[in-house]
């Protein structure tokens, strides 16, 4: 076999594990379901959140139901991910999916009931904005209050489950895309750097300037005084 007959059979080797891999997240997803409720379903939704810990922006939740025979090799969790890969992800996830949504609470409402309910709420408005409609639920870490529909909560979900990768990973890109925008309207901040989060640039830029409209006056009391 030649150098250029070996590469080709590696290639194809890593083709072949990684379909087997995502093969895998499909199918525990369903045994959950199945184990859970005793029946298969059809429309299985998977449901993440990006942005819990930041000290500025919006929770969002993303929501996706992908068709059974879709194979969308590489997806994962998307802290997994290198930036480019999860928007290459983030493309082929919205062309492919059956049905995606991405939903926003903002950091006001997050101060109003905290962060937790403010991720059920995101939660349950990335499902409600599904059409189709799904059939079952799958959600990465925890189970939804005040959800119709059957669920699972499945901790580490988002790197075990195929549809929760793709809502981890359409939850993360449209945060990132939305912080990105911010860090225009508001670029001392360094938004379109961390996102949110409570890097060391960010808490001096806070403490020089003071908190913007975005910021999570329920978060920043460490930091400064809020009055």
């Amino acid at each position: 076999m030649t150098k250029k007959e070996e590469a080709a059979a590696k290639r194809e080797e890593k083709r072949r594990l990684e379909i087997k891999r995502i093969q895998d997240m499909r199918s525990f997803e369903e045994q959950a379901l199945q184990e859970t409720f005793g029946k298969d379903f059809a429309l299985i939704c998977g449901v993440d959140e990006a942005g819990r810990g930041p000290l500025a922006g919006p929770v969002a939740a993303g929501a996706c139901i992908l068709p059974k025979d879709t194979e969308i090799l590489y997806i994962n969790d998307s802290k997994k991910l290198s930036p480019k890969k999860r928007e290459e992800l983030f493309t082929e996830i919205k062309e492919k999916a059956l049905a995606w949504n991405v939903a926003l609470v903002s950091a006001e409402r997050i101060d109003e009931i905290n962060i937790l309910q403010a991720t059920y709420e995101a939660m349950r408005q990335a499902i409600a904005g599904l059409t189709p409609s799904p059939d079952a639920v799958v959600v990465d870490a925890v189970t939804i209050p005040e959800l119709s529909l059957p669920q699972r909560g499945i901790v580490k979900g988002d790197a075990k489950c195929y549809s929760i990768a793709a809502a981890s990973i359409l939850a993360k890109v449209t945060r990132d895309h939305l912080m990105e925008e911010y860090d225009a309207r508001y670029p001392e901040y360094g938004f379109a750097k961390h996102k949110g989060y409570g890097t060391k640039e960010h808490i001096e830029a806070l403490k020089k300037y003071g908190p913007c409209p975005i910021h999570r006056k329920s978060f920043i009391g460490h930091f400064i005084d809020i009055g």
